[in-house]
């Protein structure tokens, strides 16, 4: 018997495509320079916030948002690719799960870098912290910051390559879930635990509220 169950709640979907969103923006306003710098900045700092969010939500949100639930240790990863996992996989797969912990801990590193950045062409439009520390340091992470982003595009790259193939290769259709919410899945399998929105929305406020005083240091 082949069911839709919902598997993404819309908090993480929120998540996911806003943070494509803001990404693309921040992209855009970090080729174009100058006053643009002004929009990369805020588009960083929205970022950090929705990572915040995302690190809590990974702990106390609904049960395929929780990190216990998709980041498996080696074993899991080779069973899975050796084919010996049989059941429906509701959420990330061992290999997704992976990638979603590297994306959130480069990005994280992305975003802290540019909180202490500078702008170097006009020292207009710094990092909200790069104040606190020694301008020739700044700089230094400038330059971390502008390589990092390259290696950034390399593992999105390799995420939208790995939708393609799952798609082509395993007739898997991994977009559609995280648009609607509900994945096709044979068999009998247990409802999912959701978190409600009003816990998704405080979460969301006390990172917003977390980022915007840090950023006022």
């Amino acid at each position: 018997m082949v069911q839709m169950i919902k598997v993404w709640d819309a908090p993480t979907r929120f998540f996911h495509w806003t943070l494509v969103a803001l990404f693309a923006g921040m992209w855009f306003s970090g080729e174009q320079g100058g006053d643009w710098l002004r929009y990369h900045v805020l588009c960083g700092e929205a970022v950090a916030a929705l990572l915040l969010f995302r690190l809590i939500w990974g702990v106390v949100g609904s049960e395929t948002a929780r990190f216990g639930q998709f980041v498996k240790g080696p074993a899991a990863i080779r069973r899975y690719l050796k084919g010996e996992d049989k059941g429906a996989q509701l959420g990330h797969n061992p290999l997704g799960g992976l990638m979603v912990v590297a994306l959130l801990l480069v990005l994280l590193l992305q975003v802290t870098s540019g909180l202490f950045a500078s702008d170097v062409d006009s020292y207009t439009f710094d990092g909200p912290l790069a104040k606190l520390i020694a301008s020739g340091l700044s700089e230094s992470i400038t330059s971390f910051h502008k390589l990092l982003f390259n290696f950034i595009l390399l593992l999105v790259a390799m995420h939208v390559a790995a939708i393609v193939a799952y798609r082509v290769l395993k007739k898997q259709n991994l977009l559609k879930p995280m648009l609607t919410g509900y994945q096709q899945v044979a068999g009998d399998v247990s409802p999912l635990r959701f978190r409600s929105g009003l816990a998704a929305m405080a979460v969301l406020l006390l990172a917003c509220g977390g980022v915007f005083l840090l950023t006022r240091l």
